[in-house]
């Protein structure tokens, strides 16, 4: 069992640059201004601390593991409002 918990990090962290890249894109290609980016920036901040906190005992239990998903469907979905609202970054031309 304890390697299978362990197995649950790799997911996670994947996830997590995949969402950091989501928030790139936006940022370049003008979808997010910088106080959207900022503010999604803490979001997944706040979640890899919350995944090192989990991990402390070198572990990543089925139940934290959920609470991460969770927490990183919800910051997907913060992502994807934010790209798709009607806001545009200062200097940037919608096209």
């Amino acid at each position: 069992f304890a390697a299978n918990s362990v197995s649950f990090a790799g997911p996670v962290r994947k996830r997590e640059k995949h969402q950091q890249k989501r928030i790139e894109q936006g940022v370049q290609s003008g979808q997010l201004t910088s106080r959207e980016a900022k503010h999604l920036e803490k979001g997944e901040a706040r979640i890899e601390n919350e995944r090192e906190r989990m991990l402390k005992d070198g572990k990543l239990t089925p139940k934290e593991a959920k609470k991460l998903t969770h927490d990183q469907n919800v910051l997907s979905k913060k992502i994807y409002h934010e790209k798709h609202d009607n806001q545009v970054r200062e200097g940037v031309t919608p096209e």
